[in-house]
């Protein structure tokens, strides 16, 4: 006959079982507000469900972990040393589970953050050639402008310096922002003059000048930085940057095209730039939450990048 500790043998005693991971999770975010109702809507949950979830866990244990007063709750010095415990631990799993999803994100591919317009008519014109230079790199393009987390899954951005950078972001610049009116060749003649003893073409008053809603000062940032007047010609507005530059390509009229967005158009004849471009005094940098290590994918992309500039 076997005794009762052998047939018992995998078993685990009273003293080593866990309580319900639910249950901590729940008596920790309690006991760190000290308030049922905000560990409620922390955990989406019901402040009836935090409340029997934390009397569960007292009666698993023998203890009581909260003093109850005047419906406002008090930690015990049980509860103290149990949130403490509990706390450490769930921010420990959090750590790992972080690190691992890091790790097996950058094991599967890296995610390039860049502007839309950008993106579209720079980036991935050139991107196949990035592409069959390094065949082992596995890099993910997703458009995104203004303001980002990297804890959103974001591990690298290009983005125009007009905005505060996020804390800690490490920034390498790729090239400065050069503006200038452009617009299809077969309307040189229509909406622009050359002045007497001027080198320069000036618009026209009666010029229609395309303006968008994300950069509604481009026209007094051109004129600003070069010298010339603002237009004052009537004005078509759209939604987007992209936009003013495809009513451009269209012929509806002279938008501000900075270089680097154009400059294919330019090169096979589609626009033209009458008045040639001036820096604004800003920059497109790659965005990154570190400095590039030597010869890692950062560092790859980033002199690539600037080769393209």
């Amino acid at each position: 006959m076997f005794s009762d500790t052998v047939s018992e043998l995998n078993s685990q005693t009273p003293s080593k079982r866990l309580p319900s991971l639910q249950a901590l999770r729940c008596f920790e975010a309690a006991a760190r507000r000290e308030n049922f109702s905000k560990a409620a809507e922390e955990l989406h949950l019901t402040h009836g469900a935090i409340s029997r979830a934390v009397r569960l866990l007292e009666d698993d244990l023998g203890v009581t972990l909260f003093d109850r007063r005047s419906r406002r709750v008090f930690l015990t010095d049980a509860g103290r040393h149990l949130a403490q415990a509990v706390h450490e631990g769930l921010e420990r799993m959090r750590q790992a589970t972080q690190e691992l999803r890091a790790r097996a994100r950058h094991a599967r591919r890296w995610v390039l953050s860049c502007e839309p317009t950008l993106l579209m008519r720079w980036l991935i014109p050139r991107w196949p050639q990035f592409q069959q230079m390094h065949p082992e790199l596995q890099l993910h393009l997703v458009a995104g402008g203004g303001p980002f987390s990297f804890a959103d899954g974001i591990d690298l951005a290009i983005r125009r310096d007009d905005f505060a950078l996020p804390a800690g972001c490490h920034a390498e610049t790729l090239f400065a922002e050069r503006i200038g009116p452009v617009c299809r060749p077969d309307r040189l003649a229509q909406w622009c003059d050359r002045p007497a003893q001027e080198h320069t073409p000036r618009l026209r008053a009666d010029a229609p000048l395309l303006q968008s809603r994300t950069r509604p000062g481009a026209w007094a940032t051109w004129a600003e930085y070069s010298g010339q007047p603002q237009p004052s010609g009537p004005q078509l507005q759209f939604e987007h940057f992209y936009f003013t530059l495809q009513a451009a390509v269209a012929g509806m009229g002279v938008a501000i095209g900075p270089w680097q967005l154009v400059r294919d158009d330019i090169a096979s004849g589609v626009l033209a730039a009458p008045m040639g471009f001036v820096e604004d005094g800003s920059r497109y940098c790659l965005l990154s939450p570190a400095p590039p290590a030597p010869n890692g994918v950062h560092a790859q992309l980033l002199q690539w990048l600037r080769s393209q500039a």
